[in-house]
């Protein structure tokens, strides 16, 4: 598939790693060689028009054509390959997304640092005062803030969405989305377990790239 930058083999868990505004599947690679070190399959994708996915970003009409390469793998896994789906930033909604679609296919969604939403709220909501947004101007990117999929109340159910495990991962020396602000995503969003990745800033899968692995694993063992 075009859209995955990094597909490491083997056997293990299969983690899919969703990177947030304006990056791209590069972000990870510190995780995928060490996931795949112990063990497990780990997938980097390429958000539409984002890392080098070859769309444009006037090209991506919504935001569920941005969040199709991951709603594409997902479906495109076998019913057997329960997933380990893994937000960041931004990339929490395209998560929050495939869980809805496909909850049987995912043992849990782990949000680092990331938006998540709850059901009976709008997904745009999460991002509105998000500051870390404006600042990873890697490549061009874009929130979709008036996209119909963000201004659904509708959208997430408690069946769908919210029968998936959910963990949220506090990046604890994040400086653009700070501790309390993480901590309210939480409280916004109830029923999510919380783990923790000590000295971490906002780009915690690059700073603190073992430590990251070590909650991925730790969590996908809790989860089948």
């Amino acid at each position: 598939m075009a859209d995955r930058q990094m597909d490491s083999g083997g056997g293990g868990k299969h983690f899919i790693l969703l990177h947030g505004l304006a990056h791209g599947a590069w972000c990870w690679y510190k995780v995928v060689a060490q996931l795949r070190a112990a063990g497990h399959r780990a997938t980097a994708l390429d958000m539409a028009a984002s890392g080098v996915h070859p769309a444009r970003l006037h090209e991506v009409a919504s935001f569920e054509d941005y969040s199709r390469p991951l709603l594409d793998a997902v479906a495109a896994s076998p019913d057997s390959d329960r997933l380990v789906l893994v937000g960041h930033s931004l990339g929490g909604l395209s998560v929050a997304l495939a869980m809805e679609w496909f909850p049987g296919k995912v043992a849990a969604a782990v949000f680092l640092a990331a938006s998540m939403p709850r059901v009976g709220r709008h997904m745009g909501v999460t991002i509105e005062e998000d500051l870390e947004l404006a600042k990873l101007l890697v490549r061009p990117g874009f929130q979709f803030m008036d996209d119909p999929t963000m201004k659904d109340e509708t959208l997430l159910t408690d069946g769908n969405y919210g029968s998936v495990k959910r963990v949220f991962v506090v990046a604890k020396a994040d400086r653009s989305s700070t501790e309390e602000m993480q901590r309210r995503m939480v409280e916004l969003s109830p029923g999510a377990d919380v783990e923790e990745v000590a000295g971490a800033d906002h780009m915690a899968m690059l700073s603190k790239p073992t430590e990251v692995c070590e909650v991925l694993v730790r969590i996908a063992g809790r989860y089948d």
